[in-house]
């Protein structure tokens, strides 16, 4: 689907007549392209409805999401949306709607948002919001939320992963990744990872993952074989697509569940049914970016019921790789494109 520059009839380059005066600074998109299409520029305060906090950002998380808007390969944000990138971000509260109670002024929070986290303020609904864990930085803080729903979501809320199950993740290196295995580990599974060199596979292994494979070396297929007695994994979170579908699927125990959260080696294949049918096998597939506001909430709330605890405890810690500046959100993009970084890229108004 192709991008379209304009919003509600506007240019993201442009702002409405009758926006507010009050100013902020954003990174906006010039026209579909690579990182050199991405500029800072003064744009307008975003609205506060009644369900909203106004967020000031202390910094905002990269994700594959943003890479994929920016390139125009995904459509542009419903009516209503903030038109700018960013889907998580850490800050302090500014101001409250009026059917807001439980955030206040000056509350320090992280959030899982709509989009415009790449700004100096984001309204957000007040549902999407979480507390900063004790023992976790402002700015650090920025990395969690879209990590953590993503995976409670999909692989516990979805998947029912369990204590002594086998899980693989594919690039455990990821942001994705070195959350999964460190929230797999805690809740009692054995986590098998993919990643592309044996540095990342180090940070993978102290992180807690229990069977590393070097997708450029070996074949991950034999190497799950022959690491579950020929069974397979019972859960494998992937976001390659296409071109890992079919492996994936004999990767699988009998009753195993596959959860596709991107598409990021195509999507189309073709697949032989009968492997499923003979293992009772379960494919799924789930994106954030697509929830209704009312699960989004739920899932914000199950986060913070299920895994802010094990942050609090120090059993998961963010994995930040690099910090930019706002200003230098082309730069950062290209370092997520490169899949050189380990773990989640920041950038800091």
């Amino acid at each position: 689907m192709s991008f379209n520059s304009k919003v509600n009839g506007h240019s993201l380059l442009e702002e409405p007549a009758d926006r507010a005066v009050n100013k902020m600074k954003a990174i906006v998109i010039s026209a579909p392209g690579g990182p050199e299409v991405l500029h800072l520029r003064e744009v307008g305060d975003p609205e506060l409805r009644d369900e909203d906090v106004l967020i000031n950002v202390a910094a905002a998380a990269l994700n594959r999401a943003d890479t994929f808007r920016r390139k125009g390969s995904h459509p542009p944000p419903p009516a209503g949306a903030s038109p700018y990138l960013g889907i998580e971000c850490s800050g302090t509260i500014l101001a409250a709607g009026k059917n807001v109670s439980r955030w206040k002024i000056g509350d320090q929070v992280c959030a899982l948002l709509n989009g415009g986290g790449y700004a100096e303020k984001v309204a957000v609904p007040a549902t999407q919001v979480l507390p900063i864990p004790p023992g976790v930085s402002l700015e650090d803080a920025a990395s969690l939320p879209e990590v953590a729903c993503t995976v409670w979501s999909t692989v516990f809320m979805i998947n029912q992963l369990s204590a002594g199950e086998t899980f693989l993740v594919h690039g455990g290196s990821s942001g994705i990744g070195t959350f999964a295995i460190q929230i797999a580990k805690y809740q009692g599974a054995k986590v098998f990872v993919t990643a592309g060199s044996e540095e990342k596979l180090a940070v993978c292994k102290d992180l807690g993952a229990d069977v590393c494979i070097n997708y450029k070396t070996e074949d991950f297929v034999v190497r799950v074989k022959q690491e579950t007695e020929g069974k397979g994994v019972d859960v494998i979170l992937d976001h390659i697509g296409a071109a890992y579908f079919q492996r994936n699927l004999d990767s699988l125990n009998v009753g195993g569940r596959l959860l596709l959260i991107s598409m990021m080696c195509g999507a189309v294949t073709e697949v032989n049914l009968s492997c499923l049918l003979a293992r009772c096998l379960t494919v799924k597939a789930s994106r954030l970016r697509y929830r209704s506001p009312e699960n989004k909430a739920a899932i914000v709330n199950e986060v913070e019921k299920n895994v802010w605890p094990a942050i609090i405890t120090g059993k998961i810690t963010p994995v930040v790789y690099k910090s930019f500046p706002l200003s230098e959100a082309a730069e950062a993009h290209r370092l997520m494109e490169s899949s050189k970084h380990i773990g989640k890229i920041l950038l800091v108004p």
